[in-house]
Order: structure tokens, then sequence, then C-alpha cells
């Protein structure tokens, strides 16, 4: 591996890593109260159950606009603003008198984790050399899951004295600290970044991942235009991206409805994910590695698979030891795709239009994430939740096949990419 590769990974650690990590601290304290301080303001359990899909749901809506927005005004700008108004909307959650403010909160702090989601990656797919853009992106997945991880270890002894909304307090500072940081560590491409200052920093050339050059005008490229020059690899990979998305959220569905049908604690459920958890956090930095030395394919295809297997094998599980067996297996699939959406979508961006194609690929990715419990549901309501379980998984089975004929073609250790993913 050169040694000017690994000098420019580390270059870029503190600024590209850094807001990320501090955000999803405040992330990761705030959504395991979002349903538990709707209950205290006097929401039902159905109600409260209801205001957890607002910030998903905000998510969603903005994906696209959020493309548009990182455009105009650059990923610094957007990195530091949407965590400023992250910080207000928590802080509004802190001080709401009823649910109808709660809610607002909930869905301007969606929102605004839109922006940062896709400036974080847009400022990272312009800097990160081929080479080690899989250990870059797979890395700042990393980093976001230690801070969802750590979240809800700070806000637990505030709740204990303060009660549940001052959990909300933690995501204040975390977005202020994550606003100072960005806005201090971080340069938009304009700002004295050239393509000869990657390829120099052991990049590869190539013109989707290119940063602009300094002084270059404003991206101008309509939404339109960019789904329709790229629409070839949008209908390829970008449909496995989909399938990745609803494999991620439908693991977070099934397990906990499952261990609660077969007699499992809610408590017990919580540890299963903890231990899951524990497994994801450990295979971030390998599965980079693995893209970077090997392709894309070894690691989306490995992906589906384990989840797939699981999802499909979780029926025939009755117990807490067994539950957990199957939950930590799909808990290692998932970290074996670690910053795999993220690194696709920054094979395929081009340099006109990067933040909007970016949008596109979020989308793409949250609709499988919002897809997959409407999934889970119908096939419940209609047959059951064993048979849910399965189809699921026969979906996410049938995406790593898919990715197995297309990802090589557009992989960009390859010569001859084709042109549609410039």
């Amino acid at each position: 591996m050169p040694a000017a590769d690994e000098f420019s990974l580390r270059s870029i650690a503190l600024p590209a890593f850094g807001p990320t990590a501090v955000w999803s601290v405040g992330v990761g304290a705030a959504l395991p109260v979002v349903a538990l301080s709707a209950r205290d303001l006097g929401a039902s359990v159905a109600v409260a159950a209801a205001f957890v899909l607002i910030e998903g749901m905000a998510a969603f809506a903005s994906s696209l606009p959020a493309g548009s927005l990182v455009a105009r005004i650059g990923e610094r700008r957007a990195l530091a603003g949407a965590a400023v108004v992250d910080a207000l909307g928590a802080l509004l959650a802190v001080v709401a008198p009823n649910l109808w403010t709660l809610g607002i909160a909930i869905g301007l702090m969606g929102t605004t984790g839109s922006v940062f989601l896709l400036a974080r990656q847009s400022w990272l797919t312009a800097r990160a050399p081929v080479r080690s853009r899989a250990r870059a992106m797979s890395t700042m997945g990393g980093v976001q899951r230690v801070g969802l991880f750590v979240g809800p270890f700070l806000s637990a002894p505030i709740i204990a004295v303060w009660g549940t909304q001052a959990a909300y307090a933690v995501a204040v500072v975390a977005g202020l600290l994550a606003a100072v940081w960005a806005w201090f560590g971080l340069r938009d491409p304009e700002e004295g970044v050239s393509l000869a200052g990657e390829v120099a920093s052991g990049g590869v050339a190539r013109p989707e991942g290119a940063v602009r050059a300094a002084g270059a005008a404003p991206d101008r490229v309509g939404l339109r235009d960019v789904v329709r020059s790229h629409r070839r690899v949008l209908l390829t990979i970008g449909l496995g991206v989909l399938v990745i998305g609803a494999a991620r959220q439908g693991r977070f569905v099934i397990v906990p409805l499952w261990a609660e049908s077969v007699g499992i604690t809610d408590s017990q459920t919580a540890l299963i994910f903890g231990i899951a958890g524990g497994a994801e956090v450990l295979l971030f930095y390998p599965a980079g590695s693995v893209m970077d030395r090997f392709g894309r394919v070894w690691v989306a295809v490995p992906f589906l698979l384990v989840l797939g297997v699981g999802m499909v094998l979780l029926p025939l599980t009755h117990g807490f030891a067994a539950v957990a067996v199957v939950s930590t297996v799909m808990g290692v699939g998932n970290g074996i795709g670690s910053g795999i959406v993220q690194t696709l979508g920054a094979d395929a961006a081009p340099v006109a239009g990067r933040a909007k194609f970016l949008s596109v690929w979020r989308f793409l990715s949250l609709l499988g994430q919002n897809g997959a419990p409407l999934l889970v549901s119908g096939v419940t309501a209609l047959a059951g939740l064993g048979p849910a379980c399965v189809v699921l998984g026969l979906l996410v089975l049938g995406g790593a096949p898919w990715l197995a004929r297309w990802l090589p073609a557009y992989d960009p250790r390859r010569a001859g990419v084709p042109s549609a993913v410039r």
C-alpha cells in the first residue's frame, strides 16, 4: 500500500470523521427516548410509536431537496448549518410542552440529519482517493456507529436526574460542537483543493470523484438532468442499494417483534442488540480494506447473503440464546457492509451535480429502509410474522446475485469503467 495513500487517509481523518462522531453521539442519545418522551407528554402507546416514524419520514422527504441545498451553499456551510439547526431542534424537544411541539422538533432533527449526512458524504467523496475510498467511507460509517453506541450511556444519568426530555440536551451540545468542528475543520472543494492535489496525495485521477478546481463555478446541474444522465447506474446498482436499505432496516423490525413473540423480555432484546452492535463496530475497518483491496462485490454480496440467511433462519429460533445467535450473525453481516452504500455512491458520483446525485442515491437507500417495515407489516397481516421474516430474507438474498452481476463493471479499480458513471 503506497505511503502517500495512507497519508492521504490520515490527513482527512479529523475533519472528515470528527463532526460525524460528535453529531452521532447526540443522535444516539435522542433516538431511544423519542417514544418515551411522547408518552410523558400524554401520548398513547400507538401515538408514541408513530412519533418514532417522524424522524425517518422527515429524512426521507428531505433527502432530494438536501442535495440541491448542499450543491448551492457547499458542504462546509451545509454541515455547520445543519448541526446548528439540529441543536435548535433538540433544544425545542427539551422544553416541548406538548406533543405538537415535540413532533415539530423531531421532524426538524430528521430533516437536518438528511442535510448533514449528505454533506459529509459529498465532502469525503471529493477528497478520498480511489485506493482508500472504501476505508474512508466504512470508517465514517463505523464512527457513526460508535457515536450511536455512546450516546445512550451519556443520556442515561441525565435522564435519571432531570427526566426523559433532558436526554435531548446531549444532542444540543453535540450539534453545537459538530457545527464548530465542521466550520473550522473543513474546507469546501472550491477553497483551494484541486484535482492535482488529489493525484499527488495518492489518488487516481477520475472524472466522477474529482474535486472541483479552485475558483470553479458553482454547480448548476439540475436534479432531473442528473437522474437522466445516470439512469443506467441508478437502475442497476441503485436497485441494489434499495435492497441494502431494506436489509438494514428490516433487521430492526423483525428481530424485536420475533423476540417478543417467543417470550423474550424487552431488556433481553436490548441485550441481544447490544451484542450484535458490538460485532458490527469491530468490522467496519476490515470491511473497507476488503473493498479497497479486492473490490466492492466482495463485501456487498456477502453482506446480503449473511443478512438474508439470518432473516430466513430467525423463525426457527425459540429462545434467548438462539435468537441472540441469529441476531449476532445478522450483526456480523451488517458490519461487513459498513460504508458500502456511501462507497458505491462515491464511485458513481459525477463532478457536476455530485451532491444532487448523492441525494438520489440516499433517496434509494431510504426508500428501501421505509419499505421494509411496510413489507413486514403487510405479509404479517396476511400470513404471520414467520412468513414475513422469510419473505424479507428472500428479497435480501435476491439482491446478492443482482449486485454480483452489475458491481464489477462499475468498480473504479478496473480500467474502462462505463461512461454511465461519469
